[in-house]
């Protein structure tokens, strides 16, 4: 079996319901792709206010936050803060960045998230990433 072909399905719990954050549109199309294709569902935000206000309609918290660190009106650090707050925070949660040293990672770990992607992250470590995410979010499923 080629090894790429694992990732390619869903997690056994099903997608996963993620939410980007990311004011980049064309990073924004690229994340759109490349989840659809791995068959995940994105909903997107370019804020930290948009993403809150997403994250307010939705029944239940996501399984996952995919975020910018730094925003237009925020910071991904503030978000999942704010996120945890309203109790509506992710079961895991990916920060990316252009920021990729130590103290940026333990930063990232200390607010919560479970990965910290370097940007542009490459297929290979977010496949990775996600695939982790889905692990723990069906682990922390009842």
């Amino acid at each position: 079996m080629n090894p790429s072909d694992d990732i390619r399905r869903p997690p056994t719990k099903g997608p996963l319901r993620i939410l980007v954050v990311e004011d980049h549109a064309d990073t924004r199309q690229g994340m759109a792709l490349f989840l659809g294709v791995l068959g995940h569902q994105a909903r997107f935000a370019q804020g930290l206010q948009e993403a809150l206000g997403l994250a307010a309609v939705e029944e239940e918290p996501f399984d996952l936050l995919l975020c910018d660190l730094q925003l237009p009106d925020g910071d991904g650090w503030e978000l999942l803060r704010c996120l945890r707050e309203a109790n509506r925070a992710p079961a895991w949660a990916i920060a990316l960045s252009g920021w990729g040293s130590d103290a940026d990672v333990a930063r990232s770990q200390a607010a919560g998230f479970r990965a910290h992607l370097a940007k542009p992250p490459t297929p290979q470590a977010l496949k990775a990433a996600l695939r982790e995410a889905a692990e723990g979010a069906q682990a922390t499923q009842p």
